[in-house]
Order: C-alpha cells, then sequence, then structure tokens
C-alpha cells in the first residue's frame, strides 16, 4: 500500500488555543437503569491527539457520541469549540470514523467521498484524499468489494475528506496488516502537524503508545488515570516477565512481588516488583521453564494493573 507521506490537510478556521477542540466536563449519562458515564471529564487540547482506552463497556463510545451530538448528556456538559456539538458550525469542523453504521454497498468509494465532500465548504482534492488512505486504483470499486482492511481504508478516506479541524477516530485500523496499520499511523501525525487535534480509541496499546500525547484510561464511566504515555506506564511498577511453564496462574500469583499475571498463548505474562526474585522461584519450582525473557513494563502492562486494580476494589 502506497501512502503519500505529505498530505497535511489545510485549516478551515483559525485555530486557537483558548478555545478546546472538544471537552467533556463533570458529564454522567444514563441509560435507563445503566449509568455509562459517570461525572467524567477530559479536554482535547488544539493539536494534540488524546486517546481514551478502557476496556469494553467502560463508555469510550458513549464519550465519543456525545462529542458527536448523537446523544445528550444526562447530566454535565458537552463541548465542541466551545459550542453544543449538535451546533451545525461544528458539523463542517469534525471528521469522524466509527465502528457503527452501515455505508451503502452499491456506490462506488469515488461516488462516496463526493458525497461526503459535498457536505463541507472546503474539501480535500479527492486525489489527496485518495492517496493518504491508500486507496489508489480502488477509486471504481463498489464498496461491497472492498476486503475488510479496504473498507476501514475508505471509512478514514470519509473522516478526512471534510479537512476537519477536529478529527474523532473509534477503532481506526481494525483488520488492517501492520503496514497499512503503521501507514495511518503516519496520516494521523501529518495531521496533527497541521495545527488540528484527534481522539482516538483503540484497543491496539501500542498504536495509543506511538500516537498519544496524552492518554485517559476510563473504567465503569469513571477517569482512572490521565497522563502522558510515559505517565500511564508509571502505573506498571517492576518488570515484565514472559516464560512457558508448567505452573498454573494460581500458583504464579503467589510468587513474591507479582502483582498481575495472565496467559499469552502458550506464554504466561507476569508483572514483578523485583523480577530476579520471581525468576529463581520460578527455575526452583520448574525445571523445564523455557522461552524466559524479562523487559521493562509497557503501556499494556500498565493498563492491566488500572483497570485490574479498579476491578478488585469493585
Amino acid at each position: 500500500m502506497s501512502i503519500a507521506p505529505s498530505v497535511v490537510p489545510r485549516p478551515i478556521f483559525p485555530v486557537t488555543a483558548k478555545v478546546a477542540p472538544a471537552q467533556l466536563q463533570e458529564v454522567s449519562k444514563r441509560f435507563g437503569d445503566t449509568l455509562a458515564l459517570d461525572r467524567f471529564s477530559f479536554t482535547i487540547p488544539p493539536g494534540e491527539l488524546v486517546a481514551l482506552l478502557g476496556p469494553n463497556g467502560a463508555g469510550k463510545t458513549t464519550a465519543v457520541r456525545l462529542l458527536l451530538g448523537l446523544a445528550h448528556p444526562t447530566s454535565g456538559q458537552a463541548r465542541v469549540f466551545g459550542l453544543d456539538p449538535r451546533d451545525a458550525a461544528n458539523r463542517i469542523r469534525t471528521g469522524a470514523m466509527l465502528q457503527v453504521g452501515k455505508v451503502p454497498e452499491t456506490l462506488r468509494v469515488r461516488e462516496h467521498l463526493a458525497l461526503f465532500s459535498s457536505y463541507y465548504p472546503d474539501p480535500l482534492p479527492m486525489a489527496e484524499v485518495l492517496e493518504a488512505a491508500g486507496l489508489r486504483g480502488l477509486e471504481n470499486r463498489l464498496f461491497g468489494q472492498l476486503s475488510g482492511g479496504q473498507k476501514q481504508r475508505a471509512l478514514f478516506a470519509l473522516a478526512i475528506c471534510g479537512n476537519p479541524d477536529l478529527l474523532i477516530l473509534d477503532e481506526p485500523t481494525v483488520g488492517l496488516d501492520v503496514e497499512a496499520r503503521r501507514a495511518i499511523w503516519d496520516q494521523i501525525r501529518h495531521f496533527l502537524r497541521g495545527g488540528r487535534s484527534v481522539l482516538l480509541t483503540t484497543h491496539y496499546l501500542e498504536e495509543a503508545d506511538a500516537l498519544a500525547d496524552r492518554i485517559v484510561v476510563i473504567d465503569r464511566g469513571r477517569s482512572i488515570a490521565e497522563g502522558t504515555p510515559a505517565d500511564i506506564k508509571g502505573n506498571a511498577h517492576g518488570k515484565q516477565i514472559r516464560c512457558a511453564t508448567t505452573l498454573d496462574l494460581e500458583t504464579l500469583r503467589t510468587l513474591p512481588t507479582v502483582s498481575t499475571v495472565r496467559r499469552d498463548g502458550d506464554i504466561a505474562v507476569l508483572i514483578a516488583g523485583n523480577s530476579e526474585a520471581v525468576v529463581r522461584e520460578l527455575l526452583l519450582r520448574d525445571s523445564s521453564l523455557s522461552n524466559l525473557e524479562i523487559r521493562s513494563a509497557g503501556l499494556e502492562e500498565a493498563f492491566l494493573a488500572l483497570t485490574h486494580s479498579q476491578t478488585e476494589v469493585a
């Protein structure tokens, strides 16, 4: 997939540091008896990418829908460029790529782009959008004839074609191979260099680590951590130990200084404050231990530690 590295959307409006492109202030949202968001607040500053991370059902999609004006807070306030998200002026400044919703499969890629571009006063040239999304040569193909990865790239193209100031990306690289995913990352970085802002939700923690200026971790509708990727990773105390072992998870949890344990296929993954002591104990208890690897804990381990601690509290 060939993607031009130089596609940077041109501004429609001057970007001002005085008004946050997007903000939720003490927002609660109920769906019947279900509390999806509980006094949840976060801000997307101008020119930054904020990654909203959380387990399934944490409230990420609800937050996205509020910022797009697809839902209204039960209490609190949602603002986009200082206005109600449903304000027409915000519609032409915001682009979105969502997991939900269907795109007519009987229209060609170029027809979809032409239709979406017509909604905006200053859309990007179609050739630039096709190049940015890696869709060169596919513009005359029916959407229904695209592969899963090609459909994701087409949805990304629809999100950027209007030349927005705020881009909301909900799981944008699901179904993409490594090359295509990293190519989309490059385009997101260039988008940001134009002074624009991005809200990203993703289950690929490597993606958040690579792209985000700031990360907000949400669980059960509440913010449980916020900071730079380095700040969040600071919540994962100790080292990650990976190994193939015959010891079960319950036994591994009893080892000294081990905070979390999980399986990654046939490999056990442990986070321990004293990795040397844990490795000595593993070797004593399991003579068949193999594939031993020790490394610094990363964003995934911090995320698991944060959300696991919330589960224990509940």
